[in-house]
């Protein structure tokens, strides 16, 4: 399913934004993308989003950046540095016989001691709980969004699948009387054949049972019905059905298939390819949930 999901927070020096995208797909496929400051937490924030989603494509960008109205680079001081500066100048200007004071502007001048770091440096101070809270609600959103695409998605399925039942109820009533309408039609074939020759209805009977026998669908009737029932049952539980969908419909064209391969009547042929229309759409559809 679809979806778009953002959400953001910030801190004292710096600004964390968070985009979920997602497209279908048939399985899970996670696109993330964070600032090098923050690549340590990469596989937990990789597992977050497997708990929450189950397929799609979904591209997952994290940016820095400054806290609007701020520098988008801040100033560190390393003052460690700068007392060793101090320390050695003044050793050295004891040793040398020259005055132990050092100047402000000279030690701020010294390699080191001043520095600019920018966002995605000081970054380094986000902690994944941040990140993990900010991840969480561009999910949240963006799996509302998707809920949202899912619920018409249902509806249009439930259409689907009632118009499939339709279509096997036809094949279901049609077949007594195909396998009638083949015995009579057999019987007016051997009659044109024989002219007044006597029938033997015993032979006859024989031929329309081994044609019954090679064109009975009962079996597949009888799956087909169990493979809708739990088609039902599914829509109407919700949640992540995408994959369980998948498996039903392949069952479902497997059956179809088989009854159309079997059919010798045009009304159970055309009834098996309305079926297997209706059964295609399905599959495009359950594509797209999760």
């Amino acid at each position: 399913m679809t979806g778009f999901g953002r959400a953001e927070a910030g801190g004292d020096t710096v600004a964390l934004t968070v985009e979920a995208r997602s497209v279908n797909h048939r399985h899970l496929d996670i696109a993330l993308r964070l600032p090098r400051a923050l690549a340590a937490f990469e596989m937990d924030a990789r597992r977050l989003i497997q708990s929450r989603l189950e397929r799609g494509r979904i591209d997952v960008t994290v940016q820095l950046g400054p806290v609007p109205g701020q520098s988008s680079q801040q100033l560190r001081v390393d003052q460690a540095l700068a007392a060793q500066y101090v320390a050695e100048a003044r050793e050295l200007g004891r040793a040398v016989g020259l005055g132990p004071d050092v100047a402000l502007t000279w030690v701020l001048e010294r390699p080191g001691v001043v520095r600019m770091e920018d966002a995605e440096t000081a970054a380094a101070e986000v902690a994944w709980r941040v990140l993990a809270s900010v991840l969480g609600k561009a999910l949240d959103e963006l799996v509302t969004c998707r809920g949202v695409e899912g619920s018409a998605l249902g509806a249009e399925l439930r259409a689907q699948h009632a118009a499939l039942r339709t279509q096997v109820d036809v094949i279901a009533a049609r077949t007594p009387a195909a396998l009638a309408r083949y015995q009579l039609r057999l019987r007016e074939r051997i009659g044109t054949l024989l002219g007044d020759l006597v029938v033997d209805e015993g032979r006859l009977l024989t031929e329309v049972a081994i044609w019954a026998d090679k064109t009975d669908v009962r079996e597949e009737l009888t799956r087909l019905a169990a493979h809708l029932e739990q088609l039902g049952q599914l829509l109407d539980k919700g949640g992540a059905v995408g994959r369980a969908l998948d498996f039903l419909i392949q069952e479902l064209n497997r059956e179809v298939n088989t009854i159309a391969s079997k059919a010798d009547d045009l009304e159970l042929s055309q009834a098996a390819l309305a079926a297997k229309g209706i059964i295609e759409k399905m599959r495009e559809q359950a594509q797209n949930l999760e």
